[in-house]
């Protein structure tokens, strides 16, 4: 017996390429969501491993600005310390200073010559009094000159004056304390006169 399909054979390719179309358009509907929420999910977790580490250095960061902080204060305590320490050996350096200053100068002063005032500035020595004749203040300040302890002496003024009905000079004379000299491998060697002022 004989079959004939009344239906049209186009309609049916129709058809199954209609569905075949539905069935793929659905698989690449499928698999395009399924990469979005993967690359969704992986850049959530990059983004959270990121925002943890982001937190973690802040935490570190703010730890070092408070060690930075401590360090500051310790190099300024240090530094408070050391300018103690430095005024202290100043001082213990220059304790004798006044004795050796007074002994020089009562070595010092030739005869015709009298101090009225001495007064000191840092490492200036001002000396003021009265000479018998210019010759004198210059004969002391040749002997300051000389002097380990004492040097560059300058006049700063003489005026001849009536004193008691005799003819003196009153005269000023700036004198610098100068360091003691040095010995470097046995050969003495003399420090700067340090002035200031």
């Amino acid at each position: 017996m004989i079959r004939i399909n009344l239906l049209p054979h186009r309609e049916e390719k129709r058809k199954e390429r209609r569905q075949q179309f539905y069935v793929t358009a659905g698989l690449v509907f499928s698999f395009g969501v399924a990469v979005w929420l993967l690359v969704h999910m992986v850049s959530a977790g990059e983004l959270d491993r990121q925002n943890e580490r982001n937190v973690f250095f802040k935490k570190e960061i703010a730890a070092l600005d408070h060690e930075i902080a401590a360090i500051k204060d310790l190099c300024g305590q240090i530094d408070r310390l050391l300018a103690r320490k430095q005024v202290i050996e100043t001082l213990q350096s220059n304790r004798a200073e006044t004795v050796h200053l007074f002994n020089e100068l009562a070595v010092r002063i030739p005869l015709g010559v009298f101090l009225t005032a001495v007064s000191q500035s840092g490492n200036k020595i001002s000396l003021k009094g009265y000479a018998q004749s210019n010759a004198r203040v210059s004969t002391l300040m040749s002997s300051l000159n000389e002097s380990q302890f004492l040097g560059g002496s300058e006049v700063v003024k003489s005026v001849a004056e009536l004193l008691n009905n005799r003819r003196m000079y009153s005269f000023e004379v700036n004198v610098y304390i100068e360091k003691p000299t040095t010995s470097v491998n046995g050969v003495a060697t003399p420090a700067a006169t340090i002035r200031k002022g």
